[in-house]
């Protein structure tokens, strides 16, 4: 890419670049022009000479106009025009030309290009020189809402999206919005208490000052979208800094038993509540079988009782023969007598029991 030539053509925010070596260019035009004006003769030596001088100044002025005539344009910028100081037009990137000797001012502007502002801190090498904090210890010192100090820092990002209104119609437009960020900054801390900024509140501040800040902007006719706001270190004063701390571990330690707590009321209770809610299904289910045997029972118990009533000495006969089948088979030594016996001397076999209880 071309260097920037003289001072008609300048880029918004960044160094002015040298030409190369005028003289250079002139010698090698004047090695080859020389045989012009070198056929003179010895009587013609003084006008030999102002023709030479006549030569390099001509060359001079053409060197230095089409030198001054044209400029680049980057891809990310545009290029504002001014005619004797007036605004003439708005060039896109490329190569261009224009009148030469200061006739048309060419002002570079990074339209595409993000630029930001960084408040209580400086990212080294920055080219802004709106970029880097001016005074950090002045600019971080912030009083919040309820009327603790704190230490803000903060970057704005943004674009300039109007280049002639941010040009023309505000003198300092970098340092005209460092001012309104601070200000915005300032007023949105300070309806906040510490711990909102510190810890809960950065998202929302982050969106108000946005908001504030592109109001403003507009307002104040700077040709500038933001498109960021965003907090970095927020810390208290340094005499306090170290009690502070304290209070934030001391508030991390609660927040960690509680957590820790309820770690273990959620694995407890859910368990317990699992556990009663099967013995209630389980005590459910038990009182249904209860129930169903019972009624079971009674309908069998009445149609019992119903053939009783049609048969009884049957049907008590039936139930003993049934009762005998049932317990009988149960019963492991059976002693069969009759009425007129009228005694029974056991035989008791320790040995025998002895081997079945082994």
């Amino acid at each position: 890419m071309p260097s920037q030539h003289d001072d008609s053509v300048t880029q918004w925010g960044s160094r002015p670049q040298s030409p190369p070596d005028i003289d250079e260019v002139i010698r090698q035009a004047g090695d080859r022009l020389k045989s012009l004006f070198a056929g003179g003769g010895s009587g013609n030596n003084s006008g030999g000479g102002f023709g030479r001088l006549f030569a390099y100044a001509t060359l001079l002025l053409i060197a230095l106009s089409v030198w001054s005539a044209y400029y680049t344009v980057p891809s990310d910028s545009v290029a504002v025009v001014q005619r004797f100081g007036m605004y003439l037009k708005e060039v896109p990137p490329g190569l261009h030309f224009k009148l030469p000797f200061g006739v048309d001012n060419a002002t570079i502007v990074p339209v595409k290009r993000q630029l930001k502002q960084e408040f209580g801190f400086a990212t080294p090498g920055a080219r802004d020189p709106y970029q880097g904090a001016r005074d950090g210890g002045r600019e971080t010192q912030m009083v919040t809402g309820d009327l603790n100090a704190a230490l803000v820092e903060w970057v704005v990002q943004y674009r300039i999206s109007d280049p002639v209104k941010f040009l023309f119609e505000v003198r300092e437009p970098g340092e005209t919005l460092r001012y309104v960020s601070e200000s915005v900054m300032r007023e949105v801390v300070g309806d906040r208490t510490v711990d909102e900024v510190i810890t809960i509140g950065r998202q929302e501040i982050e969106i108000e000052a946005l908001v504030k800040m592109q109001e403003l902007s507009t307002k104040y006719v700077m040709g500038i979208s933001i498109d960021q706001v965003q907090l970095k270190n927020i810390n208290p004063p340094k005499p306090v800094q170290e009690s502070f701390n304290e209070v934030n571990q001391a508030q991390q330690s609660k927040e960690k038993l509680i957590n820790e707590a309820r770690r273990e009321y959620n694995k407890v209770i859910p368990l317990a509540e699992g556990e009663k809610d099967q013995r209630i299904r389980e005590a459910d289910g038990y009182r249904l079988k209860r129930i169903n045997e019972a009624e079971g029972d009674a309908l069998r118990f009445n149609a019992l009782f119903t053939e009783y009533q049609k048969a009884p000495e049957v049907t008590r006969r039936r139930i003993y023969i049934e009762t005998m089948q049932d317990v009988m088979p149960r019963i492991e030594s059976k002693v069969l007598m009759d009425d007129a016996m009228s005694g029974l001397l056991p035989l008791l076999n320790l040995n025998e029991q002895a081997e079945r209880q082994q």
